[in-house]
């Protein structure tokens, strides 16, 4: 990059379990909340934006363009373009570089954006038959007609699609997101206990960083029923009392057999919403702010689609050749926790000198994670992965955390379902 992107600001809402708080608040009510909020917080008048771009992975139909949507209910003139990214769990991330892009090409000076996703609000389809049921029912033109399809009705007509199941599952290998896990906890020999120790450690982490009000540094508190008074101002995800016993409880959910991959040791399905305001580094000096920190580079990768959790390694070879740098370099890492044997299988695969021959095409391991500046609040196993808006929490959380360690450095990375991996490399000076 030419410059460095100056991230002036960030804030998120709460991240809810799914089907709890927020689900009455439809995706694009989450994010206008928190763009505007943001934007009353930052100072700078609506019309210096060139754009509002948002990430979001399951569009809702009554919403479409939600980036537009959002924009004008938080109060943008409808002079003010907005646009939706969509990048599976980096929708979040791609909004953030959409924008840099732009900047850096001479498109634009200043860029709200963000992420945002209602997973508790993904809903549940019609299956084909009932579709053809329902076509051939309209297009009878008699009553006669109409009748003779109704008696064709049989109670698998209402078998329904689940939504979110169907967006957690690639279409080309036709694996829900928990299998691909599956197969990286094979390929490694990571145990269960393995995963559960890890599930475990996440949820000690983050019920500290709450205790310790470290969130609530980057938490707008959020009304969710106004009728009687209820304000979200924190994660609910979080379980204080999480312990092994109760985590080896609990059965596999994707390989009911042979599996090790549980609700326990994989990320939440969550409701929540995060922005950023984003503008050159000479733009923010110009304008006399003080950024909250700077994108210093960025890459996305592919790989193979059943192996998605390993996206951290394949984005992080690629983000160490641009950037001449080296995994010591870093002083804090964000890594996605999509899933407890796919953060482990990228601990084994950034220290193997086998694995980087074979599948990173180096020479040399990418280096050793240390794990005592890995997600050192805890992570979406704790907190809860809102898919759309996850990428955007973590470049928030990670520059935050470089300003409260008083540390300079950070990578945030995560795997994408369907094959691919983003890191961002972030910094405070």
């Amino acid at each position: 990059m030419k410059e460095r992107i100056a991230i002036i600001d960030g804030l998120r809402t709460p991240i809810a379990k799914a089907s709890g708080k927020l689900k009455n608040l439809q995706a694009e009510t989450l994010g206008s909340f928190v763009v505007s909020e943001l934007a009353l917080r930052v100072g700078i008048e609506y019309d210096a934006y060139d754009e509002v771009i948002i990430g979001n992975v399951s569009q809702p139909a009554h919403a479409a363009n939600i980036a537009r949507v959002i924009a004008l209910k938080a109060g943008f003139n409808e002079k003010t373009p907005a646009y939706t990214v969509h990048r599976n769990c980096a929708s979040g991330m791609e909004s953030i570089t959409s924008a840099s892009e732009k900047i850096l090409s001479g498109r634009g000076e200043i860029y709200m954006a963000g992420g945002v996703e209602s997973m508790s609000n993904i809903p549940l389809l019609f299956n084909k038959k009932m579709s053809s049921l329902f076509e051939a029912f309209f297009q009878s033109k008699s009553l006669i007609e109409k009748l003779k399809t109704l008696t064709s009705f049989t109670p698998s007509h209402l078998k329904p699609i689940i939504g979110l199941m169907q967006g957690l599952t690639d279409p080309l290998t036709g694996l829900m997101m928990g299998s691909t896990a599956e197969i990286l906890a094979q390929d490694f020999g990571i145990s269960r206990e393995e995963q559960d120790t890890y599930s475990l450690l996440s949820h000690q982490k983050a019920w500290a960083a709450q205790t310790n009000n470290i969130f609530s540094q980057e938490i707008a508190p959020i009304i969710y029923d106004a009728s009687k008074g209820l304000i979200m101002s924190e994660d609910d995800g979080i379980r204080e009392g999480q312990s092994m016993e109760a985590l080896s409880k609990l059965r596999p959910f994707f390989d009911k057999i042979n599996g090790t991959v549980t609700a326990g040791n994989s990320s939440q399905i969550s409701d929540a919403a995060a922005a950023v305001v984003l503008m050159s580094e000479s733009k923010a000096k110009e304008m006399g702010i003080e950024p909250l920190g700077f994108l210093r580079e960025y890459t996305y990768a592919g790989l193979d689609p059943a192996r998605m959790g390993l996206g951290p390694a394949y984005a992080t070879a690629k983000i160490l050749k641009m950037s001449k740098m080296s995994m010591s370099d870093f002083e804090l890492i964000e890594l996605n926790e999509a899933f407890a044997s796919q953060v482990l299988a990228n601990l084994y695969a950034f220290e193997s000198k086998k694995y980087a021959n074979t599948h990173l095409g180096r020479s040399l391991a990418l280096g050793s994670i240390d794990t005592n500046i890995l997600n050192v609040n805890g992570g979406a196993i704790a907190l809860g992965h809102p898919v759309g808006m996850t990428g955007t929490r973590l470049v928030i959380h990670t520059l935050k955390e470089l300003r409260r360690q008083n540390k300079n450095v950070g990578l945030a990375t995560l795997c994408i379902g369907g094959g691919q991996g983003a890191s961002l490399i972030l910094e405070v000076e």
